[in-house]
C-alpha cells in the first residue's frame, strides 16, 4: 500500500501500465521464475532489492511449481567441504581482513599496521577494484612489495616487485561447480604448464614449504584436495569420487531428475523454515526485518545540489567479448569488441553536442575516464552505459571507467556498489 503503481513510477522511470500489467502477467502465469542476474546486487540498496524480490514466489505460490520460483545462482547446492579445503582451524592471532573494494583506501590509509605486502593472483585490481585512482596510487608506492601470479602482463602487473607465471585452466587440475546447474565438473589438464608456469596451489605448497609451515595440509596434492572437497556426508554427493570424475569427467548431484521442486513441501534455509516476509534475524543484526524500498545514496532521488552536478546515472555492465578484465590481454577479443564506448541516449547527447563517435569526458569527484559515444535508445534518458571491463592501459587517458566508482559496500553481504554511480559527461575536443 505504501507503494502504489503510480509512486513505483516515479521511483522507477517505468509507466505505472507497465508495471500493472508486469504485475498482472507474473500473478497470472504458472509457472512462473524469476532469474535474477549478478549486477543487481551492485547497489547500495541491493542487498534489499534482492531480498524483496525474492519474497514475490510466496505471493503468488509460484514455489510449488516445477520451473517456478527465483533463481540466482545453483552453487549452494554443491555441498563442497570447505571446511577440510579453508582450515579456519590453523588460524593464529586476529589477522586482519580487508574487503577488496577497500583495496585503494587500506593501501593509502592504513596505518596500524600498515599495509606493506601484497600478493595478488586470480584478479587484476588495477582494472577490477573500484575507486581506480586510488587503487593505482597504492600500487605505485615504493615502499609496498608486491607479487602478481598471472598468465597475462596484466595492468597490476606492471606495479609487481615478482611477476609469476600462473597456469591457465588448459594446464591445471581443478574442480568446477556451476552458477546455473547441478552438474559436478572435473578440468582436467589438455596440456602440461607452459615454460615456468604453476598452478596457483603449487605456489603455495612452496610458499609454505619455504615459509616454515610444518602441517601436513600444506603439501596436499591438487588430488588430495579434491579428494577432500568431496569427503562429505552429504547424500548429495554420496557415491561422487575423484576416480569416477576422472572416468567420466562430470557427475550430476543426487536431486531428483524430474520433478525438482526444493521448496514445495516449504522448508526453507530460514530460521523458521519458512518464507519470512519479516525476518526476525535481519532485525538481530540492524537491518529492516520488512521489504522495503531505501534510495540509492547516488541516484534521482539524491539531494538537488549532487543531481545538478552529476545527473547521469552510469552502469559498467559486462562486454560482450570481455569477462571482467580476465580477456584484456586477448587481442582477437580486443578488437572484436572494438573500443571503450559509452552508450548514452539521444536526447542527453543532444544537450550536450555530443554526436555518435565522439570522444567523451566521463567524470564524477571520484576521478575520469575518456570513453568514446554511441549515441543509442538503447539506454534510458539521464542513465549511461559502459561494456567493462576494459583495461586501463588500452584506454584513452590510462583511466578506465572505474576510475569514477566508489568504494562504498551495498547494504548486505560487503558487495560492491559498481552501479550507484552518478558522473557527468562533456565532449572532449
Amino acid at each position: 500500500r505504501d507503494f502504489p503503481p503510480l509512486r513505483a513510477a516515479a521511483i522507477t522511470g517505468l509507466d505505472a501500465n507497465e508495471i500493472v500489467d508486469l504485475a498482472r502477467l507474473y500473478a497470472a502465469t504458472r509457472p512462473a521464475a524469476i532469474r535474477v542476474n549478478y549486477g543487481l546486487q551492485r547497489h547500495t540498496n541491493g542487498g534489499m532489492m534482492i531480498r524483496t524480490i525474492a519474497c514475490l514466489p510466496a505471493l503468488t505460490g509460484a514455489w510449488r511449481d516445477v520451473g517456478g520460483g527465483f533463481l540466482l545462482s545453483s552453487g549452494a547446492e554443491f555441498p563442497i567441504n570447505q571446511a577440510a579445503l579453508k582450515r579456519k582451524d590453523l588460524i593464529r592471532g586476529n589477522p586482519r581482513t580487508i574487503n577488496m573494494i577497500k583495496l585503494g583506501e587500506a593501501l593509502l590509509t592504513a596505518h596500524d599496521p600498515p599495509l606493506k605486502g601484497l600478493f595478488v593472483y586470480n584478479s587484476d585490481p588495477a582494472n577490477s577494484a573500484p575507486d581506480q585512482t586510488r587503487v593505482l596510487r597504492g600500487l605505485a608506492r615504493d615502499d609496498l612489495f608486491t607479487v602478481v601470479a598471472d598468465p597475462f602482463f596484466t595492468d597490476t602487473a606492471r606495479y609487481a616487485d615478482i611477476l609469476l607465471p600462473a597456469t591457465t585452466q588448459l594446464e591445471h587440475l581443478d574442480l568446477h561447480t556451476s552458477y546455473g546447474h547441478y552438474y559436478l565438473g572435473l578440468n582436467r589438464p589438455a596440456i602440461a604448464p607452459l615454460g615456468e608456469s604453476l598452478p596457483n596451489t603449487e605456489i603455495f605448497r612452496r610458499l609454505a614449504q619455504a615459509m616454515g609451515f610444518a602441517e601436513p595440509c600444506f603439501a596436499d596434492s591438487d588430488e588430495a584436495l579434491i579428494d577432500q572437497a568431496l569427503d562429505s556426508d552429504d547424500p548429495r554427493l554420496a557415491g561422487i569420487t575423484r576416480a569416477r570424475l576422472m572416468r567420466d569427467g562430470w557427475a550430476r548431484l543426487n536431486l531428483p531428475e524430474y520433478p525438482h521442486r526444493p521448496f514445495a513441501d516449504g522448508r526453507f534455509p530460514t530460521p523458521s523454515g519458512r518464507v519470512e516476509l519479516y525476518s526476525e534475524r535481519m532485525a538481530r543484526q540492524g537491518y529492516d526485518p520488512l521489504p522495503d524500498h531505501h534510495p540509492l545514496v547516488e541516484g534521482h532521488e539524491a539531494d538537488a545540489d549532487t543531481l545538478r552536478r552529476f545527473p547521469l546515472q552510469l552502469i559498467t555492465s559486462s562486454a560482450h567479448h570481455l569477462l571482467n578484465s580476465s580477456f584484456g590481454a586477448v587481442d582477437v577479443l580486443v578488437r572484436k569488441e572494438g573500443r571503450p564506448t559509452l552508450e548514452i541516449h539521444p536526447h542527453d547527447a543532444a544537450v550536450r553536442g555530443i554526436a555518435d563517435g565522439d570522444l567523451v569526458r566521463v567524470w564524477n569527484a571520484r576521478g575520469a575516464c575518456r570513453l568514446y559515444a554511441r549515441v543509442t535508445e538503447d539506454v534510458r534518458p539521464c542513465v549511461v552505459v559502459s561494456p567493462s571491463v576494459w583495461w586501463a592501459s588500452k584506454s584513452p587517458g590510462n583511466r578506465s571507467a572505474n576510475a569514477t566508482t566508489a568504494n562504498r559496500e551495498a547494504d548486505m553481504g560487503g558487495g560492491a556498489t559498481f552501479y550507484t554511480n552518478l558522473v557527468q559527461v562533456e565532449r572532449t575536443p
